[in-house]
């Protein structure tokens, strides 16, 4: 690759992730496939292992920062989803990094490389920049590419809300709201459990226990709805026409 071609690459490539490299050689070895490097060590391999580090800990710490209510099992299914390979190529195909990675002969046209290798660059780019200029560069070139992805799995993870649902049930067909009552709470204090009942009114719903009240008030309100849904007859939203029956 000639200096020309080299200095436009990096510059297309800088624009892309919005980080002014101070060693444009770490983005060139970031952008190189395995399949166009005189050996592996300068392949962008290396750089996609430190990559791939560096994504989980600032998708861990925005969960954990954004979501305080989530339990560890909730934050782990997220961030699973975030950093998979299939989010990591959609992310790279979407800020241009894949059409700039730079490939060896007889290597399949950038449109239609394995997710494998669409994933890698995004990673690898991130510890470039990460070893460039450090972390704050690196988590906001992050932030500002998976925010969108994080949102999308927060809206997935309310369509299973059921207390919402149950709210707008309530509220629709009852005129009324529910309240959650903590009937017992049992277990030492870093591991309590917690039986919650839901009321409506002067009806009372079968309890529920969780590991958290969050989690308890959830099984609760699913259990609510079940009983109310199977009473009325009722979509799950409770957004049918016709008055709200008596009780």
């Amino acid at each position: 690759m000639s200096e020309v071609s080299t200095a436009d690459l990096c510059a297309r490539a800088e624009q892309f992730v919005g980080h002014r490299f101070n060693n444009p050689d770490l983005l060139i070895t970031a952008l190189t496939h395995s399949s166009v490097a005189d050996s592996r060590l300068e392949s962008n391999e290396r750089l996609e292992f430190l990559g791939d580090a560096v994504l989980g800990l600032v998708v861990c710490e925005e969960l954990y920062r954004r979501f305080a209510d989530w339990l560890e099992g909730d934050l782990t299914k997220v961030k699973s989803v975030i950093v998979s390979r299939r989010i990591c190529a959609l992310i790279a195909n979407k800020v241009g990094l894949t059409d700039l990675l730079i490939l060896g002969n007889g290597i399949e046209a950038h449109a239609h490389l394995p997710t494998s290798v669409r994933a890698a660059v995004f990673e690898s780019v991130i510890g470039a920049i990460y070893t460039d200029g450090g972390l704050e560069p690196a988590k906001r070139f992050i932030l500002e590419t998976v925010s969108a992805e994080i949102d999308k799995c927060e809206a997935s993870e309310n369509l299973h809300n059921y207390k919402s649902t149950l709210q707008q049930f309530a509220q629709h067909w009852l005129a009324a709201a529910p309240h959650y009552e903590i009937l017992d709470e049992q277990g030492p204090d870093h591991c309590k459990c917690f039986e919650v009942c839901v009321a409506i009114g002067d009806e009372r719903f079968p309890s529920a226990w969780g590991p958290s009240k969050k989690h308890a008030e959830q099984e609760g309100a699913r259990r609510a709805l079940e009983i109310l849904q199977q009473r009325y007859h009722a979509a799950p939203r409770g957004t049918g026409d016709g008055a709200a029956p008596s009780v």
